[in-house]
């Protein structure tokens, strides 16, 4: 049984990303037939990667500005988090790849998928796939920071496994993506 019929779209902004208006109809569990509208922001699907050498310890994050979190009351704007990157017209694995050799500096071959997850389901259409790596010294090609013609400034952070997760407790870390992935990287017991 269909219980969404789409009845009407219309663009509000397509700017950066893509804003719709869109009114639909929808039946309830209740069998109660509703007339609603909402917004949903699409600015593609994504991916996001974990970079951890278990040897030393430690994990590759980034620090860069985010205008969203400052008007919403991050003094600096800025976030620590894991690299990530929209897919464009990539799969999630060769978008990952891209994307972690561009931010880190490090170009990695194996990628482990470890789940995918919606990020904000309310008004986002954003499906993120999330990965995990293992990464050496010897896999560094250049500083990373990103990519200047895209406006870029990503500062590379190597930190301490346990120092990350001390961040993440006390709020220095609390970017939603890296969040999940050092959760994950705990529960799977990545760095024992």
């Amino acid at each position: 049984m269909k219980n969404i019929n789409i009845l009407d779209t219309k663009i509000l902004s397509d700017n950066w990303y893509t804003l719709k208006k869109i009114r639909f109809e929808m039946i309830g569990v209740d069998g109660a037939k509703s007339i609603l509208d909402r917004e949903a922001y699409d600015r593609g699907n994504g991916a996001t990667i974990l970079l951890y050498n278990k040897a030393n310890q430690k994990i590759v994050l980034t620090r860069q500005f985010r205008l969203p979190t400052f008007i919403n009351g991050n003094d600096t704007g800025y976030l620590i988090e894991c690299c990530a990157g929209l897919l464009d017209q990539d799969n999630a694995e060769d978008c990952i790849r891209r994307e972690t050799e561009e931010e880190t500096g490090f170009r990695i071959e194996k990628v482990e998928k470890v789940f995918e997850a919606y990020m904000s389901p309310g008004s986002v259409t954003e499906l993120l796939y999330f990965f995990v790596a293992a990464y050496s010294n010897d896999m560094k090609l250049h500083d990373g920071g990103g990519l200047q013609e895209e406006n870029e400034d990503i500062e590379v952070l190597e930190l301490p496994f346990e120092k990350a997760i001390d961040m993440m407790k006390s709020g220095e870390i609390r970017d939603g993506k890296t969040i999940m992935l050092l959760q994950y990287a705990q529960l799977q017991g990545l760095m024992l």
